[in-house]
């Protein structure tokens, strides 16, 4: 038996180790691919190069773009913090910074995508006229060297820089600002959301090469970030789309910018790629140039595989879940390596349930204000606080943060009251009539709903189950259902689900606009619970019109005790960051838009000899 058993290994390692090399080969051939394709890019941009420069000398207008980063005479405003990063003594350039997605992405196109991950990703390559100073919160200048607003507020003239170009070597001028916004404008363009904000200009026009102007229609708050913060397209790069506006609508990975990093192949990436490299611009026109050669996505879909793969060096940071934070807090592991973070980001986005109004075209039952109120009510927001998140977090009442001059203090969390609740219900028509412990409508239709939740985060589970029980007491049947996020991203354009738990980000001011206003119940519109309030919506368009912030803030407030009362989302919680970050990121630093990991101009670096990767 042992001399068959042998034999049988022995033939079984024959076969398997050609597979295995053969596996290999495939591998090695796909990679060289890869970087083939990579090189075929290189090489045609540095012919672009040569050719641009071939002319230049031959027109005598060539100049210098070398920049000193120890010269802080010529450094742009919002290049000050990050070239006072290059003159500590170990600053160095160089190796990667590399992160981790939860999900994977469908899309990392501008406008089409919808995702946090992949505006994480845009941000690298875009880049707009003006940023906002993360230590005061003033907007600085970025590609647009001064601006001017008119006394009426309707019209910003730029004045941009002249030295800026594409990572594509091409120069970026006043007339890619202006296909910027046709091209957002333009309906064949699958751009709903960011219409949706852009509407209120007139127009965008050139003056000249290197001035542009937009008009408004009408005041508006947030004029100037709205033209000043707006991500500038390359128009030789997407313009052709506009001849096949499907072909861009379709499209996974069609990426370009004049951002400090950019794709190997702008219109190379798709989602069977997995994980999302950016490379070093070497073009970049800024007064500091980037630290890391690469930044990496790596999509790592498992919360307890993230935090494997970071213990083992391999992305370099880890947010914890509440759950384990205090274990890992006493992991001599993972303190040794680890400079650690815990904090309430000054714009800490929420979690809430969404309650769908209409489906298919017919009201459903949370049509009725009293339903949802009813669910807030038996939403134990402490409870879940508590028991879910030990206690890293802190209820959420509205859209705006609790310390936000948006807020009404007067507001309080909703509590939870199951009586208040049965009351409500019972005024709706739900009644218990078979004894059996669940409600009932008037025709014996049970109240039963689907609650759809993203179905890799292990919190999230926690707490729709914890959800069951809670709206159980009352009679409510809740059915939890996990679903992976491109399906969710579908249900939402589709407004096809009953119930939602998801998260919005926050902003300094937060415009609730895009989210709860009645003309964005379209298809693609993010108010995808289809709720209707007409006098909400008055106050929100006098809101955003209204330019003094004295006056401005109690209309806010107003909106948000009309929101409190009719309980569109029930407002969940805002949580804290529970941060691992490796020791080899230097220069973290908090500022008033939280730490400056990963903010842009890049302020973080390796120094030399704790690099891990070569170029």
């Amino acid at each position: 038996m042992k001399k068959f058993a042998t034999q049988g290994w022995i033939s079984y390692l024959l076969i398997s180790i050609p597979i295995l090399l053969l596996l290999l080969v495939m591998y090695q051939i796909d990679r060289q691919w890869m970087r083939l394709s990579e090189m075929q890019v290189i090489m045609q941009e540095q012919a672009k190069d040569m050719s641009q420069l071939r002319k230049a000398v031959a027109s005598g207008t060539t100049r210098s773009q070398t920049k000193n980063s120890a010269d802080t005479s010529g450094v742009g405003p919002a290049f000050r913090r990050a070239n006072a990063m290059t003159e500590l003594p170990d600053y160095a350039q160089g190796d990667w910074s590399v992160n981790a997605f939860g999900t994977n992405l469908n899309t990392i196109t501008p406008l089409v995508s919808s995702d946090a991950y992949a505006s994480d990703v845009q941000r690298y390559v875009l880049e707009s006229l003006i940023a906002r100073n993360p230590d005061t919160l003033e907007w600085e200048g970025l590609i647009a060297k001064s601006w001017q607003v008119s006394d009426d507020g309707l019209t910003i003239t730029f004045q941009m820089r002249d030295d800026v170009t594409f990572s594509d070597g091409e120069p970026l001028t006043a007339d890619d600002v202006v296909f910027t916004f046709n091209f957002i404008m333009n309906e064949a363009i699958q751009a709903p959301r960011d219409r949706a904000y852009l509407e209120k200009i007139k127009e965008v026009k050139a003056n000249g090469k290197y001035e542009v102007v937009f008009t408004y229609k009408e005041p508006y708050f947030e004029a100037l970030s709205l033209a000043g913060g707006m991500g500038i397209f390359p128009k030789h790069f997407y313009g052709p789309y506009l001849k096949k506006p499907q072909d861009f609508n379709e499209s996974k990975g069609l990426l370009m910018g004049s951002g400090p990093y950019r794709m190997p192949d702008p219109k190379g990436w798709t989602p069977d790629k997995g994980n999302i490299e950016l490379v070093r611009n070497q073009r970049y026109w800024g007064d500091v140039q980037p630290s890391y050669n690469r930044i990496l996505w790596r999509i790592i879909q498992n919360d307890s595989a993230r935090l494997i793969t970071y213990r083992n060096g391999h992305i370099d940071a880890y947010s914890a879940r509440p759950l384990e934070y205090s274990d890992l807090r006493k992991d001599q592991q993972i303190m040794d390596k680890s400079q650690n973070f815990e904090y309430m980001p000054p714009i800490a986005g929420y979690s809430y349930i969404g309650w769908n109004q209409e489906r298919n075209g017919k009201p459903t039952l949370f049509a009725d204000r009293r339903v949802r109120q009813a669910m807030s009510y038996l939403t134990d927001i402490d409870r879940i606080i508590q028991d879910v998140f030990l206690g890293y977090a802190e209820p959420a009442i509205s859209p705006f943060s609790n310390t936000s001059k948006q807020h009404d203090t007067n507001l309080k969390p909703w509590q939870f009251n199951l009586e208040k609740a049965k009351t409500l219900l019972e005024e709706v028509g739900y009644k218990d009539s078979n004894g059996d412990g669940v409600l009932e409508d008037k025709d014996r239709k049970p109240f039963e709903f689907k609650l759809t939740y993203y179905s890799d985060n292990e919190d999230t589970k926690r707490m729709v189950l914890l959800l069951k029980d809670m709206y159980a007491k009352a009679g409510v049947r809740m059915i939890p259902t996990p679903q992976e996020w491109p399906v969710i991203v579908d249900a939402l354009k589709k407004k096809d689900f009953e119930a939602i738990t998801l998260g919005w980000t926050s902003a300094i001011e937060t415009d609730i606009y895009q989210m709860f206003h009645s003309s964005q119940t379209k298809i693609n519109g993010d108010n995808f619970i289809s709720y209707k309030n007409p006098d909400l919506d008055k106050l929100i368009d006098q809101t955003r019109a209204t330019i003094d912030e004295g006056k401005r803030m109690p209309l806010w407030q107003q909106a948000e005790r009309i929101m409190y009362e009719d309980q569109p989302y029930t407002f969940l919680m805002r949580r804290q960051t529970l941060e691992f970050i490796d020791q080899r990121i230097r220069n973290l630093q908090m500022t008033k838009r939280g730490l400056n990991r990963g903010l842009l101009p890049m302020e973080n670096y390796v120094p030399t000899g704790m690099h891990k990767y070569s170029q």
